[in-house]
């Protein structure tokens, strides 16, 4: 295994700094949320989550020196071999798996547990670079797009049956360097559409919709009349819809769990149960209200230490941000987080090697939807799908896998004078 002596001290310091400050800040959000006040703090006690957060945080570092200490072409070299090792892995959990809060998503080792699903977003991201970048990749024929969807949806259907649906929908991230190589945005209009008459089915019925589809098609119609070619569109595109809307409610009845269904009730405000499917949500929307505009300060929060948000120290972390740091608090760490993804994106424009490139646009991704999804989760806009804040949340697999994720990248960065 080749070690790089090459342009040591050229890594990406910003990126760097933004790491340790989310996860510095996540750490302490971790202590608030888990700790009583009224006990002495041991760092070494590792029955204490901030103790055993603290111990993946310096294992952490050292991924990090070993990462950066690789040559950046190895990445590019291994990245099938790497990506067939994490769909192993993924299928292992079905025979080797343990069964946690009702998903076989983990490997048990003692007191401790792997999350493989957290690592193969960084395989899935190295896998669909390496292809993309193959001279003899096009991403506008529609055979090679076949293959690169394959490559990103192996993994999200080993994942679906755990049952982890939240870790699932991560995937659609690969669509963000997928559109910036060259695929045509009509996927993501199609995509967009297909959701959008989704929720807009669910929240007000189908024959509202409709109706309003019919309505578009005639006002459409009616502007673009002179126009010889093109018209069966409007009349072919409006059925599909159509059809679509009247199996929406097929799909949310027998596809969807139940517990699916509750969570979109919830957003929805149909039924809005606050005791048992709605209780996290409401109780997370209660601490950030409590906060206001400073918070009400370090191990002060009232919601945060009642233990009133279920699972506050992972999926609901921001909670306790917001509860005793406030607005401005919350601010400051969306800033954080706003501003390293807005880095990854600046630097993966920068990339002389399309591999380097599109892998960027990748962590771009993965780092966005996972900051989108979980801030809406907690502040109630979006359902609960169960996926960490990215750095901050609670837990070994979570942190090591963005880490990862993040630093080859960084290394990637590091050789772009190399590149050539």
């Amino acid at each position: 295994m080749a070690i790089n002596t090459r342009n040591r001290g050229t890594f990406d310091w910003l990126i760097i700094v933004l790491y340790l400050a989310l996860v510095g800040i996540g750490w302490v959000n971790i202590i608030s949320a888990s700790i009583d006040p009224t006990e002495n703090y041991n760092l070494f006690d590792l029955s204490n989550l901030y103790a055993k957060q603290l111990l993946f945080i310096g294992l952490s570092i050292l991924l990090i020196i070993f990462i950066l200490s690789l040559e950046a072409k190895f990445f590019e070299r291994f990245a099938s071999i790497i990506y067939v090792v994490s769909i192993l892995s993924l299928l292992g959990l079905f025979v080797f798996g343990k069964t946690i809060s009702g998903a076989t998503s983990w490997y048990g080792f003692g007191s401790f547990g792997l999350q493989p699903s957290e690592f193969a977003k960084a395989a899935t991201a190295l896998a669909l670079a390496k292809y993309l970048s193959d001279i003899q990749t096009d991403v506008k024929s529609f055979l090679h797009q076949l293959r690169a969807f394959v490559i990103i949806a192996l993994p999200a259907i080993c994942i679906i049956p755990q049952p982890d649906p939240g870790s699932a929908l991560v995937y659609a991230a690969f669509f963000f360097p997928l559109y910036r190589e060259g695929l045509s945005g009509i996927y993501l209009i199609i995509g967009s559409v297909v959701v959008g008459l989704f929720i807009l089915t669910l929240a007000f019925g189908p024959y509202y919709v409709i109706a309003g589809i019919f309505a578009i098609a005639v006002i459409l119609l009616i502007m673009n009349r002179k126009k010889r070619f093109g018209k069966r569109l409007y009349y072919v595109l409006p059925i599909v819809s159509m059809l679509f809307v009247f199996s929406v409610d097929y799909i949310f009845q027998n596809v969807f769990e139940q517990r699916h269904r509750d969570r979109f009730n919830v957003v929805l405000g149909k039924d809005v149960d606050m005791k048992s499917i709605g209780y996290n949500t409401y109780q997370s929307e209660i601490a950030i209200g409590n906060g206001g505009l400073f918070g009400k300060g370090f191990l002060k929060g009232t919601q945060t230490k009642g233990d009133f948000v279920p699972e506050q120290q992972t999926d609901y972390i921001f909670s306790t941000v917001g509860e005793e740091w406030g607005f401005l608090g919350s601010t400051l760490v969306i800033f954080l987080f706003v501003g390293l993804m807005l880095r990854v994106i600046i630097l993966a424009e920068r990339q002389k090697s399309q591999f380097s490139r599109i892998y960027g646009y990748s962590v771009a991704g993965i780092l966005f939807i996972h900051f989108l999804v979980n801030i809406g989760m907690v502040t109630g806009v979006l359902p609960t799908v169960g996926i960490p804040l990215p750095f901050f949340s609670y837990g070994g697999s979570s942190l090591w896998g963005f880490t990862i994720l993040l630093f080859i990248f960084v290394k990637l960065d590091s050789n772009r004078v190399n590149d050539w």
